[in-house]
């Protein structure tokens, strides 16, 4: 496949910065130093958070709350967590996630309340143009994900851009989703499909 023409308006600047690009859902360039900085800050706070006493959960919710955009009362996520900015990452009240939790948060997470994520979930907004040149000029882009109230993901889950997740369904351990999922449901496999409602 030759190289997108560099004239696609979608890989031209356009007089935002990359960092509201990014915020848009819109096609950036992420080696922005700007977005270098808050990623920076982002690593700064996990490596604290993943660092810090399991015998101190005060510490650990302040550390939480300053590192995502939002965090609802009763909320655990065990460390390690691991994000990109943290500040698209926002989460309801008395969710748990376990051991593992990865956020690519470039574009917008919502999870609910009394969500239950199991081990080594990723959560993956990011995109790339599948077009080689821009993604050699280092353009990406990203989907957002929402996972709805009372959703279980089981261990090693992966969520793919654009997902959203309907209220109460459980999705199969190792299951990988690349579509929507409705409520109500318990879904496995790769593709994730729908097995029965519940």
């Amino acid at each position: 496949m030759p190289d997108a023409p560099f004239d696609d308006p979608r890989f031209q600047p356009d007089g935002r910065s990359n960092r509201v690009r990014m915020l848009a859902g819109d096609q950036y360039i992420a080696d922005d130093p700007d977005l270098l900085r808050e990623g920076v800050r982002a690593a700064v706070l996990t490596g604290r958070y993943n660092a810090s006493a399991g015998d101190d959960q005060p510490a650990r919710d302040c550390l939480l709350r300053e590192l995502l955009g939002s965090v609802g009362d009763g909320t655990v996520i065990r460390p390690p967590f691991h994000c990109d900015y943290g500040y698209q990452t926002h989460v309801g009240a008395r969710t748990f996630a376990n051991w593992g939790l990865v956020a690519l948060d470039v574009g917008r997470i919502t999870i609910g309340d009394d969500v239950q994520i199991g081990p080594n979930v990723q959560l993956l907004t990011a995109t790339h143009p599948v077009e080689p040149g821009p993604r050699r000029a280092k353009w990406e882009g990203s989907k957002p994900i929402t996972i709805g109230n009372n959703v279980w993901l089981g261990g090693g889950v992966i969520v793919c851009p654009g997902v959203t997740i309907g209220e109460n369904t459980v999705v199969g351990a190792g299951a990988v989703v690349v579509r929507d999922l409705p409520a109500n449901v318990v879904a496995v496999g790769n593709p994730a499909r729908v097995v029965r409602e519940l």
